[in-house]
């Protein structure tokens, strides 16, 4: 009997969860009110030792890929159904506590509900209020949960009374009958009922909550091969290169709404400009506190085309992007800070709670590195940093935070947030080189000879490419044609046209930087320093 009561509560704490989470996404889709089961999430990868974290992004990563699934559009709707999962779990253990306590002790029914509400909500929100972000006041944060919680603990000591009444009628029967079916078929049409119920009120609190957030969501990944990239609005420096990417092989210069997108929240920050300042402290004798405009106004603009690619991507991943970057130098604006002579590192604090340090030697010899507020020739998009986020030439994403609320100049050294968390201090860009397309169905007539195009992308930071070779199955390697880099700090596209022979056969592609250094091409893990290794691909011909 405990184990049958205990199933019905953890069962109805599910089922009546569900529906209280679509309505509350919807409130926070319409309104901006805190999402409970996104502030845990984000409480907990916070919270947690950074094994710990990593090991659960490597899952996601590894889940996906085999899956065959797109990594840079799916890992955070991922990371979504895990925190949507937590909290389920959440409230099916807080109804199955309800009824044991309601089965098992004397307690009044109401003094188990706010009891339940006690244990399952108030830790949660404690840590909304700690952790969310909401246009809600404080106060308005903690009545729209509480409120919330209190309908949850209403509707579950609803069920359980209903419960208790068929229980009673089913006794009844029994009793009258001399048959269980008749307490089969009333506890299935109970069930029934109560998971009708609850999908209705999710799907539609749910789906209204998507459609008005829709515009928030990267579009789906069409077929590369038949859909011509979309192109920037300026001309690109190198329009006129007579190498051609291969139909297959990614844009050269990536969309905004195709720009991966990685932060350690599930969803990004909403910062408003006119009340965002960026302070300038610490080791410094003229303090600055820089409005937008005035970042944009007072320092000429930089413009950089540059792609990025974040530390967590295999070889071959997707998470890698290039766009044109424009900013001011932070030479410049340190300048104006006037540092002191013991000033030696820059502390970066976001308002999503990330941080990182910049080492000033490295400032002082690089001119490029400036704090960014357009990518595109537009203000950043709000799920890359708008209004500000920083780059540095040769190093992963990692070391490049979003949402910049303060810089702080100090004479000691303190890890970043990532570093903290089991990754290289330095985290330099691996060179690396990827196939992205065999393009079978655009095979090449010439001189009589039927030739198969080949293409992707080579890239080393700010280091350059020099040359790629393509090997197909143990023959020889041959160099590809190389097509003239957007600037020195993206990727090169190349092509190799290889003449066709029937078959299932094996690609492979390897580089080489600026100054000759031949890529890695030993397979090595992903963390702390990202991942090496060669690309191959199998394709039949």
């Amino acid at each position: 009997m405990k184990r049958k009561t205990l199933f019905f509560g953890l069962l109805t704490g599910l089922l009546v969860t569900f529906p209280v989470m679509a309505v509350m996404y919807l409130a926070h889709q319409v309104f901006g009110a805190p999402f409970a089961p996104y502030d845990i999430f984000n409480w907990l990868s916070g919270m947690l030792p950074g094994p710990v974290v990593t090991f659960g992004i490597d899952l996601i990563i590894d889940t996906l890929r085999f899956f065959g699934m797109n990594v840079a559009s799916t890992a955070k709707t991922a990371e979504r159904l895990i925190a949507l999962g937590l909290f389920s779990i959440i409230g099916a253990l807080g109804g199955g506590i309800h009824f044991y306590l309601a089965r098992y002790t004397k307690l009044n029914n109401k003094i188990i509900t706010l009891m339940t509400v006690l244990i399952a909500g108030a830790p949660i929100i404690i840590l909304s209020l700690i952790e969310g972000e909401t246009t809600f006041s404080p106060a308005g944060h903690f009545l729209w949960l509480g409120m919330n919680f209190l309908v949850w603990g209403w509707a579950v000591n609803g069920v359980h009374r209903q419960f208790q009444v068929v229980s009673a009628e089913i006794e009844e029967d029994i009793r009258q009958s001399e048959t269980s079916d008749v307490q089969k078929i009333s506890r299935r049409t109970f069930l029934i009922t109560l998971g009708g119920t609850s999908a209705a009120i999710t799907v539609i609190g749910a789906g209204l909550g998507s459609l008005l957030g829709a515009e928030e969501e990267p579009e789906l990944e069409s077929d590369i091969e038949e859909t011509p990239p979309e192109l920037p609005l300026f001309p690109l420096p190198n329009a006129n290169d007579p190498v051609v990417p291969v139909p297959g092989t990614r844009p050269e210069y990536t969309p905004l709404e195709d720009h991966f997108r990685v932060f350690i929240g599930l969803e990004p920050l909403d910062i408003d400009e006119k009340s965002w300042r960026l302070p300038i402290t610490g080791l410094v004798n003229r303090p600055l506190l820089l409005t937008l405009d005035e970042l944009r106004s007072n320092y000429p603009a930089r413009h950089q085309f540059v792609t990025l690619r974040c530390i967590s991507g295999r070889v071959g991943t997707n998470l890698i992007s290039t766009t044109l970057w424009t900013g001011a130098s932070l030479q410049d604006i340190l300048a104006d800070a006037d540092i002191q002579e013991e000033g030696r590192y820059l502390i970066l604090t976001c308002g999503d709670g990330y941080y990182e340090t910049i080492n000033l030697n490295l400032i002082t010899k690089d001119p490029r590195i400036m704090l960014v507020y357009n990518w595109d020739g537009k203000p950043l998009p709000k799920d890359h940093g708008f209004p500000l986020r920083v780059w540095i030439p040769d190093v992963y994403g990692m070391k490049q935070p979003k949402w910049i609320t303060g810089i702080e100049v100090v004479n000691h050294f303190q890890d970043g947030y990532w570093v903290e968390r089991g990754w290289d201090i330095f985290a330099r860009v691996n060179t690396t080189s990827v196939i992205d397309t065999v393009a079978v169905r655009s095979i090449i007539e010439r001189d009589g000879q039927r030739l198969i195009p080949i293409g992707g992308i080579a890239y080393s930071g700010a280091r350059g490419i020099s040359k790629v070779e393509i090997q197909v199955d143990e023959g020889e390697w041959q160099q590809a044609q190389l097509r003239e880099p957007l600037s020195e700090t993206t990727w090169v596209i190349w092509r190799f046209e290889w003449p066709y022979q029937e078959g299932r056969h094996t690609f492979s592609v390897r580089c080489y930087e600026g100054d000759g250094t031949p890529q890695i091409l030993e397979k090595s893990r992903l963390r702390p320093r990202g991942a090496t290794g060669m690309h191959s691909v199998e394709k039949d011909i």
